[in-house]
């Protein structure tokens, strides 16, 4: 039987191991792009799956003073869609990853979901 020290070191190891992986997967996420769109892509919002915003299109038939309103809500609205692709991309590596560390089902570490 393995020594109340040795189980100490193996689970500082493997608390190293998980932060370094989550660490990795924060820039992996930050180089995933996703695209939300609005208006049947007259706008389009760009962003990291990280949910960093990295550009936004707008045709520009939207660019009339008299639709002002209606390109703000559709900005809104594939901003709000690229964030919920952003999510669901990483939500989905998140699971690729924590299902590589010989984790009970249903355990969630803090930050993964």
């Amino acid at each position: 039987m393995k020594s109340m020290e040795e189980m100490m070191q193996a689970a500082q190891k493997a608390a190293e191991t998980i932060q370094k992986q989550m660490g990795d997967m924060q820039v992996k996420l930050d180089s995933i792009e996703v695209e939300g769109q609005a208006g049947g892509g007259l706008v389009k919002v760009r962003a990291s799956a990280k949910g960093r915003i990295l550009s936004v299109s707008i045709d520009e038939s939207l660019m009339k003073p008299e639709e002002k309103n209606i390109v703000e809500d559709l900005v809104t609205a594939a901003f709000n869609d690229a964030r919920d692709r952003a999510d669901r991309v990483s939500e989905e590596q998140m699971k690729e990853m924590s299902s590589g560390m010989g984790l009970p089902p249903g355990f969630n570490l803090p930050g993964m979901g």
